[in-house]
């Protein structure tokens, strides 16, 4: 149970989700960052609220806090603006890389013909034996 425990753990992909995990960890604090210290103050220019998440209206006797929500749909916009570029950005690089390598060229008829040949040549040989 340990062996494959640990082929689990070692295999690619779990390692990989693991940076992954990693990575969106800390590109949160990147986005906070943004959201704290540019979008919101922006918003408070607008709506002359300290904060994006106080924003608020009473109806009734309820609160209704969409400020929160709001926070939330920027936080999500701006991170899948960034995977988006970043996964544009690796694209670009893997077509370029493809682009360079050359493909290798495929066999010619005659290629094919030789290698039958000598395969059954080969053949012969070995029922002679």
């Amino acid at each position: 149970m340990i062996k494959e425990f640990k082929a689990f753990i070692m295999r690619g992909n779990v390692i990989d989700l693991a940076v992954g995990l990693v990575m969106g960890a800390a590109f949160t604090a990147i986005v906070s960052a943004l959201v704290e210290n540019v979008i919101t103050p922006i918003i408070v220019a607008l709506t002359g609220k300290a904060e994006v998440s106080q924003l608020a209206f009473q109806l009734g006797s309820a609160r209704i806090a969409y400020g929160f929500f709001l926070q939330a749909i920027i936080d999500f916009l701006l991170v899948a603006l960034v995977l988006f570029l970043t996964i544009k950005g690796i694209n670009k690089l893997a077509r370029k890389k493809k682009e360079e390598e050359p493909e290798p060229a495929a066999p010619t008829a005659e290629q094919y013909l030789a290698e039958i040949r000598d395969l059954l040549a080969e053949q012969k040989a070995d029922k002679q034996q």
